[in-house]
């Protein structure tokens, strides 16, 4: 239901329109009335209603101030003037202010149900419009953020020369002409959205996910301030994350800059070997290179015999649930290093080696997986002298955990094709639905839309408008190949152009 205001100083007048017109029947709801702009607005403000029917002559503040302030503070209501003056001057002030009608005096039922039924219209039109832009506008951050994201993998990856980065990022409108550069690199197990937005808002970080629950942030600046921007940076991740429940998992990683784009590899690269030490100590959120440092303690100079309780297999299961096959060798390490002398032991070493054997073969079976069948597939050949070095115990722990991970993807990649092959069947049936969006088939999918768009690009290689714009395109060609429907009727004209490079015309015709 629609809210609307009504101000009025005539008595009569007031009481007549307000008991008069059966506001329900046109979906209006009357909430509140006052006999002059200075009662009116601090109602107004309260009620916040959609329309506002106001005379003009009134004491105090009259009608064309009121609705000033009003189009002001709030630009969506609709204004409605009635006046008993037929002047010429007092329409034009009104028309510049912003006010939808204009009725003179004396203002019948039936001009006014016809104003408010138009007004309703149009309202209905707009929120359409401003849901569909609203909706775009998401769908595009979508798309772009997959076409980003493939853009910095093969940055990363080294594959591409500095004049190709400068080429490829232009043809994503990125600006890479900086004089140093950062990056910064956040996982954020859920509510992305707060974080996403704080940062699309200026032009030094770009933000761009890197897999379903981590985010990268590039930062931008001159020598003399890209320290300062890393530190604003992480300091508003921490207080966005703060403001969650304290259960709420969020870590952040970075390391130190560099002046080159060509070194951008060697910066991510130091930042994902940060990143990974979370797994050794989960109860810290920030990261930076003194926490790898700080991870070697210092020899006591004589032999101590180690406490088991040293060993914590929720680190272990913590890595096994959620890192990457790519992060098990500086996990490996950092996990070795933190045990230091304690290796020194052999029942120690012995004992670990079972603790990580145990560990792991629970989890591997929890996952399904035949713990035999494990273990002939993975490389212990190392342990086969029990005298084993602590060299030889850092390739055991990678090599069982990276086999233990890529059973854990296997089983993945499992549900997540039941999740999208579940999807897919849905858009398939429904794509024809302009109104379809990325939230209904999450929702239809019993994931969040946040989750399901990230397993949809991985598992697709292409975004959720990709594949819906794809469908869409496909039936327009058929429809305009076999049937004579007008080409306006088949496919709007600007995405069909841009999707097959011709207009639908052209191609019906070809």
């Amino acid at each position: 239901m629609l809210k609307v205001f009504l101000v009025e100083d005539e008595r009569i007048m007031r009481e007549g329109l307000r008991d008069s017109i059966p506001w329900e029947k046109y979906g209006y709801v009357f909430v509140g009335e006052a006999s002059d702009g200075e009662m009116a607005l601090p109602l107004i403000r309260k009620t916040r209603p959609d329309v506002l029917i106001t005379d003009i002559k009134m004491p105090f503040m009259d009608g064309l101030a009121l609705s000033q302030i009003v189009t002001s503070e709030f630009p969506g209501t609709k204004i409605i003037i009635i006046s008993g003056y037929d002047d010429f001057e007092y329409a034009r002030q009104a028309i510049d202010i912003g006010v939808e009608q204009y009725l003179l005096k004396p203002v019948t039922r039936a001009a006014l149900q016809k104003v408010l039924t138009q007004i309703s219209e149009k309202i209905e039109s707009e929120k359409e419009q401003n849901d569909y832009l609203a909706k775009f506008k998401e769908e595009y951050r979508e798309y772009e953020q997959l076409a980003i994201r493939h853009f910095f993998e093969k940055v990363f990856d080294r594959k591409l020369s500095v004049k190709e980065m400068y080429d490829e990022a232009s043809k994503l409108s990125i600006d890479l002409n900086s004089p140093a550069y950062d990056i910064v690199m956040v996982y954020i197990n859920e509510n992305p959205d707060e974080l996403i937005r704080y940062f699309m808002r200026f032009k030094e970080y770009l933000i761009f996910r890197w897999n379903i629950s981590t985010y990268c942030i590039l930062i931008m600046g001159d020598t003399s301030n890209i320290d300062m921007l890393r530190e604003r940076c992480v300091g508003n991740i921490t207080r966005i994350c703060e403001s969650y429940s304290e259960d709420f998992d969020w870590y952040v990683a970075y390391g130190e800059h560099v002046e080159r784009l060509s070194l951008l590899p060697d910066c991510f690269e130091e930042v994902n070997r940060i990143f990974s030490y979370r797994f050794l100590k989960p109860s810290k959120h920030v990261f930076n290179k003194s926490d790898i440092e700080n991870n070697h303690p210092e020899s006591t100079g004589g032999y101590k015999e180690p406490e088991l309780s040293q060993i914590d297999p929720n680190i272990i299961k913590g890595f096994l649930i959620n890192g990457q096959e790519e992060e098990t060798e500086v996990f490996a390490k950092g996990f070795t290093d933190s045990l230091s002398d304690a290796l020194e032991s052999k029942m120690f070493r012995d004992y670990l080696i079972l603790n990580i054997r145990f560990t792991v073969l629970a989890y591997v079976e929890e996952l399904g997986e035949n713990k035999e069948d494990f273990l002939e597939n993975t490389d212990i050949s190392m342990l086969d002298d029990m005298s084993v070095d602590k060299g030889k115990i850092t390739a055991y722990i990678r090599n069982m955990l990276a086999s233990a991970i890529r059973v854990r993807e296997k089983a993945s990649s499992s549900q997540y094709k039941r999740i999208i092959n579940k999807a897919i069947a849905y858009i398939d049936e429904n794509f024809a639905d302009e109104s379809l969006s990325l939230n209904d088939v999450a929702s239809y999918s019993n994931v969040s839309p946040n989750y399901f768009s990230g397993i949809f690009s991985n598992e697709m290689d292409m975004t959720f408008v990709e594949y819906v714009t794809k469908k869409r395109m496909e039936l327009a060609k058929k429809l305009l190949k076999t049937t004579n429907l007008h080409t306006g009727e088949i496919a709007g004209e600007v995405v069909f152009k841009k999707t097959q490079g011709m207009s639908p015309r052209d191609y019906r015709n070809q």
